[in-house]
């Protein structure tokens, strides 16, 4: 067995820690050697379904105990685990399943007639038992009580995550066994994640950074509570009950936590415990800063970037927070990074260029999708300006990553934009996210702001701002505002205001452009 595999973690932690706690959820909870024993039996009824090696297993339920050994149970065999969040569509499962032909789904009663409306003809089995055709882990808990023992490779396949955006069509990206233990290793390293820790499953499984929370909770033996959120005050009683000391959150759980009146929030002696708080996948606001100082007073706030093609780029240390609010900090532990212009050569401080990723946690590349892998992941050759390559083996992988950014004189990063969101105006290349700051910081009125552009054949593309506010502020008003802070040629041309703005189903700290783009045009 590798060591570079989950699977060692858990038989690891069943023999160090089999009484200890591995997860809670609610009432309910589960030791470490119970884990190890339903995900054996889970792992070795899939087995048994003699799919060839590297088959792919979707997983799409809700939260629940059963969802983790669901995961783990997959990952203690030959195949490759498929996380289908619950949030998407059926239309949107039926493209993940088509596009990596998943050949099995592990489901729970509630999901099942989601799945009956793509008319999946693959195996399927239940959490709970529903008739008697359809398998369950109820059964299989009852049946399945053989010894089992797997060999898995630190290079093989372990996972296939989808991110849907305003797009539509993602590609998967390829995840090894190796990728999974290093994100886990890493981040336990910069955050001194510690055995006694309680670290909150609030995030969902289908991204690397929701899943990077089960795997630190096995190389600490820590404990994994599973939480959602409907409400702020349930949401605050879970952190408070389940005494959570690490908080991993996405801003916009930040905003809605926050979204309730003052009176009906817990003092901070009652949140005390939370001592590490991160953040990944958006714009961390002031408001949200300010927030999370007051009510949790024990907390450091670690703000990250990552990336699709590799786990993590930079963290920004909680003891920049205040002096530089706005920088994606530096490196993780094991990481280069380097902005090159479009000749290759390094940008000077605070000139804007393209963030290349070079050393670890990057991953294997994009599935069955040899035109966008080919786009992402080049050789160190690409570098050849940067860094002195004479003697080094050039098949080394980098990864080109479309993000623009720049740097400061003391080595912290700055995100600019994404590639494929530059707008190119009157000859300048302007970015969406600058504006959009620039709304946030100076007029509070406005709830939420989406910039992007459409086509104008006098000045390449026009820039266009819809804001979402409780009441509707004259353009003049903004305009004012804006002019203060951007240049000329970053001023948009179109102001538009909105009750609401509409929102990506799988991320909803995202405004989703695509929508308003198209409402726009076809008036």
């Amino acid at each position: 067995m590798s060591i570079n595999c989950i699977r060692t973690l858990i038989e690891d932690a069943n023999i160090s820690h089999p009484n200890k706690v591995a997860v809670k959820f609610g009432a309910k909870e589960i030791t470490y050697a119970e884990l190890t024993h339903k995900v054996n039996q889970v792992a070795y009824y899939l087995s048994e379904l003699n799919l060839k090696k590297g088959s792919r297993i979707g997983i799409y339920s809700n939260k629940g105990i059963d969802q983790v050994i669901a995961i783990l149970a997959v990952l203690s065999t030959d195949y490759v685990l498929v996380p289908l969040t619950r949030l998407l569509k059926p239309e949107q499962v039926e493209y993940m399943i088509n596009d990596c032909d998943v050949k099995c789904i592990i489901t729970d009663r509630v999901k099942i007639e989601s799945i009956e409306e793509i008319n999946f003809d693959g195996h399927l089995i239940s959490y709970e038992t529903t008739h008697k055709d359809l398998p369950s882990f109820e059964e299989i808990y009852k049946y399945y009580n053989k010894d089992y023992s797997c060999e898995i490779a630190g290079h093989d396949n372990a996972v296939i995550t989808y991110s849907f955006g305003s797009s539509g069509k993602p590609k998967g990206i390829v995840i090894s066994h190796r990728n999974l233990i290093d994100s886990a290793r890493v981040v336990s390293q910069y955050l001194d994640l510690k055995e006694d820790d309680v670290i909150s499953g609030l995030l969902i499984f289908n991204l690397d950074y929701g899943l990077n929370q089960l795997f630190c909770t096995l190389y600490k033996r820590a404990t994994l509570a599973l939480h959602r959120f409907v409400l702020p005050g349930d949401f605050f009683n879970y952190i408070i009950n389940d005494k959570v000391t690490v908080l991993p959150l996405m801003p916009i759980n930040i905003t809605d936590m926050f979204d309730e009146d003052a009176h009906r929030l817990p003092s901070a002696e009652l949140l005390s415990n939370v001592r590490i708080i991160t953040s990944s996948g958006g714009n961390v606001t002031a408001k949200m800063l300010t927030d999370v100082e007051k009510y949790f007073t024990n907390a450091k706030f670690f703000s990250m970037h990552g990336l699709t093609e590799a786990f993590r780029s930079t963290y920004l240390d909680p003891s920049q927070l205040k002096i530089r609010p706005d920088s994606i900090g530096k490196p993780i532990p094991d990481v280069e990074l380097y902005v090159i212009d479009e000749n290759g050569n390094e940008c000077a401080p605070r000139q804007t260029g393209e963030l290349i990723h070079r050393g670890g946690y990057i991953y294997k590349g994009f599935w069955n999708a040899p035109e966008q892998t080919n786009a992402r992941f080049k050789s160190i050759d690409i570098l050849k300006n940067v860094i002195e390559l004479e003697g080094q083996l050039r098949d080394e992988v980098v990864v080109k990553t479309g993000d623009y950014v720049y740097k400061d004189e003391e080595g912290y990063f700055y995100f600019v934009s994404r590639h494929d969101d530059m707008i190119k105006t009157r000859g300048f290349r302007v970015s969406p996210y600058e504006i959009e700051s620039v709304v946030e910081q100076n007029i509070p009125e406005i709830e939420r702001c989406a910039v992007f552009s459409i086509p104008n054949e006098d000045i390449e593309e026009e820039i266009v701002l819809v804001y979402s506010a409780a009441t509707q502020i004259t353009s003049n008003e903004i305009l004012f505002e804006l002019k203060k802070h951007l240049a000329s040629y970053m001023i948009p041309e179109k102001i538009i205001y909105k009750k609401s703005l509409p929102l990506i189903p799988s991320d909803k700290n995202k405004v989703n452009k695509d929508t308003l783009k198209k409402e726009l045009l076809t008036k």
